[in-house]
């Protein structure tokens, strides 16, 4: 096959059948889930020998889930985690929106949604949880404390609404 004819090939996979290029493939998505379900099988692996001291709690959760809120919210919308989303995120306008193409435009997606990240989020403060009890309570803690505030600060914000 002449060069030129490979080209072409290759051009016409990557594109959506209208001759129009694809941003993403499923491919993208299936590799980010590879690493999520790598990491989430290195944890299990990394904390099997655990005793039943070191298990999470049910009183646990809510902590853990405002933590992962928390962190989630920094990731995806907050200022300070524009550093981890500039790479993937065009962030000119008032929406950040993804940029980039294939494997770069599927991380952007999953950086600026609060839900995608949420998982990650998860995945991080369990793990860490898990993995070393006392570091993990007193990370879940500090996040837990931050979406409290968050929480305070924006039911304050609807009261004074209200009374306006």
């Amino acid at each position: 096959m002449a060069p030129e004819s490979l080209r072409a090939v290759s051009e016409r996979s990557a594109s959506d059948g209208h001759g129009t290029a694809r941003a993403t493939e499923p491919v993208d998505y299936a590799a980010i889930n590879a690493v999520y379900a790598a990491l989430l099988a290195g944890l299990v692996y990394a904390t099997r020998e655990r005793g039943r001291e070191d298990a999470i709690a049910p009183r646990e959760l809510i902590p853990l889930s405002a933590a992962t809120f928390a962190l989630s919210k920094v990731i995806a919308t907050e200022k300070a985690g524009t550093w981890l989303r500039e790479p993937f995120v065009d962030q000119d306008g008032h929406e950040p929106r993804p940029t980039g193409r294939r494997l770069r435009r599927a991380i952007g997606e999953l950086v600026t949604c609060t839900r995608c990240v949420g998982a990650w989020s998860a995945l991080g403060v369990v793990g860490l949880r898990v993995a070393s009890p006392q570091a993990g309570r007193t990370v879940a803690n500090v996040l837990a404390a931050s979406a409290a505030n968050d929480w305070m600060h924006a039911g304050f914000r609807w009261l004074c609404n209200r009374a306006d």
